[in-house]
């Protein structure tokens, strides 16, 4: 069943993206993805009302792929370790592949951390939930004995930001440092040991 709609949505975002990786997202003009679709720039308009509205659109598709490796690997039968470990590997390889060698994919991070805050807010939300609820098995399980899981897995996001945010993995990179998968030794250690009262859920 066609959907021309929807695909012209999604010819808009694959040109959009295209061109972000190409000449990068400030020098991008909505005349340049309309004459790149054979479109004026009024038709452009009629699904995104802004180049903003188009970056949100670029940046929705990649968070939701994130999330959906994510949310596969946490509805997996085996242990709260296991699934949190390769969970938080995924998403540091799937940010390295995408944003590591391409340097102007940056100026659609900062556009989007400027302009389209909330957006990024609700990525967060559901990087935590997804976290959150493998922590939580952890807990029932007896592996990550004792610890409050929403306050876990916030410290958990922030202990892996230098390898999940875009901006941050590039600026990072010749700054000494352990490697992700060692982070994330250094992070299962310490749920699975209390290495911080403040993790400790309340009694």
């Amino acid at each position: 069943m066609s959907h021309p709609e929807r695909d012209t949505r999604q010819s808009i975002v694959d040109t959009a993206e295209r061109f972000f990786k190409d000449i990068g997202y400030q020098k991008t003009t909505v005349a340049d993805i309309a004459k790149s679709l054979r479109m004026s720039p009024a038709n452009v308009y009629r699904f995104f009302d802004s180049k903003k509205s188009i970056n949100e659109a670029v940046l929705a598709r990649y968070k939701g792929e994130v999330e959906q490796a994510l949310a596969a690997i946490a509805a997996e039968p085996r242990s709260a370790a296991s699934r949190l470990r390769d969970m938080l590997i995924a998403s540091y390889r799937i940010n390295e592949a995408r944003y590591g060698a391409q340097q102007r994919m940056h100026e659609m991070v900062c556009a989007a951390m400027e302009e389209s805050w909330d957006a990024i807010l609700g990525h967060i939300e559901r990087f935590d939930a997804l976290l959150r609820g493998v922590v939580a098995d952890g807990v029932v399980s007896g592996e990550f004995p004792g610890i409050d899981p929403v306050t876990a897995t916030r410290c958990v996001r922030m202990a892996m930001i230098r390898f999940h945010h875009p901006l941050l993995m590039a600026q990072c990179e010749q700054i000494p440092g352990p490697t992700a998968e060692e982070m994330v030794d250094f992070i299962l250690a310490g749920l699975r040991g209390q290495a911080a009262s403040g993790l400790t859920a309340a009694r």
